[in-house]
């Protein structure tokens, strides 16, 4: 599974219109919607083109504080549960997780249906990212040298296609584009009004909520998503991630080698330490 996968907050990170991926530099100055095109087709090339698995710390703070080893495999990602209330478990608890481990990696129903959740996670992405440069009115706001920051509002002349593109279109916030690699560093945002479905009888998010995903080159033009934080109030019955407080952060990524099993990922997931034999 790519680390793409964004919630439908987290999703805010792949590619749009084919615009060409020469660094910026290269192509300054820039209208801000050019920037944002160019960042988001870089994105989608390198979601097509990223064969790459990881093993890596996975913390969120999500009423039990958890922490998990997650190991990815061309067949499906291992997640091992190995703390949880700031406490490592306990050795019945321990036996217990590898007992669940052990289960889903030789069950196909549940190997399925995360294959089948993620490729949908993937389909959402881009979805709502090709409406990116038309969601918003963008304004360059600073350039350090290495990183170029964008500030974008709601386009009132946007007209969402779904409910979806609804609540995208009510975002501001802040979008960081590595210029050297076009690649997208930080988005964050806010919403800015409330968002209703069905007059409010299918669900109302609450102007006010925000989110933030942090991403960072692991390894040379690697990219992954090192932070996420998602706080809006509200629910909608039409999205299962929207509405959540979320905050999980993701360390110590180790790159797998090509045609890791199921079997070696679960071995794996045990510790952050050590290599396949």
């Amino acid at each position: 599974m790519k680390n793409l996968k964004f919630h439908a907050v987290l999703v805010v990170l792949a590619s749009l219109f084919a615009v060409g991926t020469l660094p910026m530099r290269a192509q300054e100055p820039k209208d801000p919607r050019d920037i944002v095109r160019v960042a988001m087709n870089a994105e989608l090339d390198a979601d097509l083109n990223d064969h790459s698995h990881w093993r890596y710390r996975d913390v969120q703070k999500d009423g039990m504080n958890t922490v998990s080893i997650v190991v990815e495999t061309s067949h499906g990602s291992v997640k091992r549960l190995i703390e949880k209330n700031g406490r490592p478990l306990s050795e019945t608890e321990a036996t217990a997780e590898d007992q669940r481990v052990q289960t889903f990696i030789h069950d196909p129903a549940q190997l399925a249906k995360q294959k089948k959740d993620g490729q949908q996670d993937g389909k959402n992405a881009e979805e709502l990212l090709r409406m990116l440069p038309d969601a918003f009115t963008w304004k360059l706001g600073s350039d350090d040298g290495e990183n170029i920051t964008l500030n974008f509002e709601p386009n009132p002349k946007f007209s969402p296609p779904d409910f979806q593109g609804r609540v995208l279109g009510q975002m501001a916030g802040k979008l960081v584009v590595n210029k050297g690699q076009n690649r997208i560093v930080t988005i964050s945002g806010r919403l800015t009004q409330d968002v209703t479905f069905g007059w409010g009888l299918l669900g109302r998010l609450r102007a006010g909520g925000t989110f933030r995903v942090e991403r960072r080159e692991v390894t040379p033009k690697l990219w992954q998503i090192v932070e996420t934080h998602v706080h809006i109030e509200g629910k909608a019955l039409f999205f299962k991630s929207i509405g959540e407080q979320q905050d999980e952060v993701q360390t110590d990524f180790m790159q797998m080698p090509k045609g890791i099993t199921l079997e070696q990922a679960a071995e794996m997931s045990k510790t952050l330490t050590g290599t396949l034999k």
